[in-house]
């Protein structure tokens, strides 16, 4: 689908991230987490040469999203050591040369940005991202951004002494990029705010202020991003339900993306926000084996059960970064024709 075409039902999309190459990254080096700071060691190719090498990638991941006939793309993130940490250790208050530590309840222990000073955004982060992608196809365009809840979980806190002033301030910083991201023509911009899970009274107390903060001016459908975590970090069996979901239909996003298909989510829960588009995650990402276009079909088909078609968006559970390409690919395509089946039904 071009441009042209963006009003068809169940427009497919992806929530972010594409497998970088190994010839880009140190693969076994990005399966032992997901860094918060900077993690330049990760990176195959010399400094002088990295850009050029990341623009080389960022076009074959272009080109697999729009083979496998994605709707609505991004760059794959295909720049970032994650999600989160480039945007997070390029804002001014950061001290990124010194990070904290902390300790989980396991013993590990994980570097994240220490909030030093006064959170500001001083420059773009995206934009040429942005620019790049949009120069690179003529199909929507998708860009993600941190969630300003989110930011303030995975940081330590030395300057505001107060959680929600700093999540506020990183809420500030996060819509000036977004406004800049719509300015250079963004189509939809989405948050990732995988953390809301993690502390609910926090959430409950502000994170829809800060996320409708972190929206503030912004025209464009928006898309706040919610996950129990990449499949290839978080193991195990994931809740069958979110704890904070329901909050979220007090957010002025336009959009709620959510992952349905490894959890099996009781889709019941999307009666909580009516009045949303809906992003459902309908490819399992804890598995390499590829859906068949059926499967998927059916995992859309059970969305429809609570979503009006005009509203439901099918998409990968979270980002596929970890990966093998082709099984990323597989299940691309998989999602396209599964959502091309149910269409033809509808239609």
């Amino acid at each position: 689908m071009d441009k042209s075409n963006s009003a068809q039902l169940l427009p497919t999309t992806v929530v972010g991230s594409y497998p970088q190459p190994d010839w880009l990254v140190d693969r076994e080096m990005l399966s032992k987490g997901v860094p918060r700071t900077r993690m330049e060691q990760m990176w195959r190719i010399p400094v002088q040469h990295l850009e050029q090498a990341q623009d080389d990638a960022t076009i074959l991941a272009i080109r697999d999203m729009e083979r496998a006939g994605i709707d609505i793309i991004t760059d794959g993130e295909i720049r970032r050591e994650s999600y989160s940490n480039r945007f997070a250790n390029a804002l001014e208050g950061i001290d990124d040369k010194q990070p904290a530590i902390i300790t989980s309840k396991a013993g590990l222990k994980t570097p994240v940005p220490r909030v030093v000073g006064a959170i500001k955004r001083v420059h773009a982060v995206e934009i040429r991202d942005l620019e790049f992608l949009k120069a690179n196809t003529d199909r929507l365009t998708k860009i993600t951004l941190p969630g300003p809840f989110t930011l303030g979980q995975q940081a330590s806190d030395e300057y505001y002494k107060d959680d929600e002033a700093m999540a506020m301030a990183f809420a500030a910083a996060v819509n000036a990029e977004a406004l800049d991201l719509q300015a250079a023509g963004a189509d939809f911009i989405q948050f990732d705010e995988p953390w809301l899970r993690h502390d609910p009274d926090a959430a409950n107390r502000y994170a829809v202020k800060a996320i409708n903060r972190a929206l503030q001016g912004l025209t464009i459908p928006t898309i706040v991003h919610l996950c129990f975590g990449y499949a290839a970090v978080v193991k195990g069996q994931k809740p069958t339900g979110y704890s904070f979901l329901p909050g979220l239909s007090d957010s002025i996003a336009t959009q709620i993306s959510i992952e349905a298909a490894q959890p099996r989510l009781d889709l019941g829960v999307l009666s909580d926000l009516a009045g949303k588009k809906i992003m459902l995650g309908v490819l399992d990402l804890g598995t390499q084996d590829i859906e068949t276009p059926e499967h998927v079909a059916g995992r859309i088909r059970a969305g429809l059960k609570y979503v009006r078609p005009e509203n439901l968006i099918p998409a990968p559970d979270c980002g596929m970064k970890y990966l093998p390409r082709a099984v990323a690919f597989g299940k691309l395509r998989a999602l396209a024709e599964g959502a091309n089946i149910v269409r033809k039904e509808i239609s």
